[in-house]
């Protein structure tokens, strides 16, 4: 069994999201964080996981899962995007895809790389640490092949999910 996280979207991607898991008979673990608003649980999660801080949750979602989908969020999107390709970038996460979903939403992001290759403030081949698309199906198919190429998937139980 593996996980991929998503992060962003609001309320509305992320219940779709939970109810395709859920409806398919799959487990839909929402880690969430104890926020003052923007929050909320929906009933399509199988278990809810409550932070107080992002850090711990930042952690335990890039120890348990084995891709990123990011939607299109506010600045905690952002921070565990550029935080997840900063661990992959620097060889503390390995073969871990991370794919953006709106491309519109995102160009500002996509032009910031391109600058930052320019400037020779990251090497040109980080701009393979993500994929940038609005089709789903191309979205799947990056997570499996690129899974397929780089290991076999081995998961581990974790107690703080409520996994045995």
């Amino acid at each position: 069994m593996g996980f991929a996280v998503m992060t962003g979207g609001g309320p509305g991607i992320m219940e779709a999201a939970n109810r395709g898991a859920y409806n398919a008979g799959g487990q839909s673990i929402g880690c969430t964080i104890k926020l003052p608003k923007e929050q909320s649980s929906n009933p399509f999660m199988t278990r809810i996981v409550e932070f107080d801080y992002f850090f711990v949750r930042k952690v335990l979602l890039t120890k348990y899962s084995y891709s990123f989908v990011v939607m299109p969020g506010g600045f905690g999107t952002l921070d565990e995007l550029f935080e997840t390709l900063t661990l992959i970038q620097t060889g503390i996460l390995h073969n871990f895809p991370v794919v953006i979903m709106g491309t519109e939403f995102y160009k500002d992001i996509t032009e910031m790389i391109d600058r930052m290759i320019a400037e020779k403030t990251i090497s040109p081949d980080d701009q393979h640490l993500v994929k940038f698309t609005n089709d789903p199906n191309e979205a799947c198919e990056h997570i499996r092949s690129f899974i397929h190429k780089n290991y076999k998937i081995k998961y581990k139980a974790s107690w703080i999910l409520g996994e045995n």
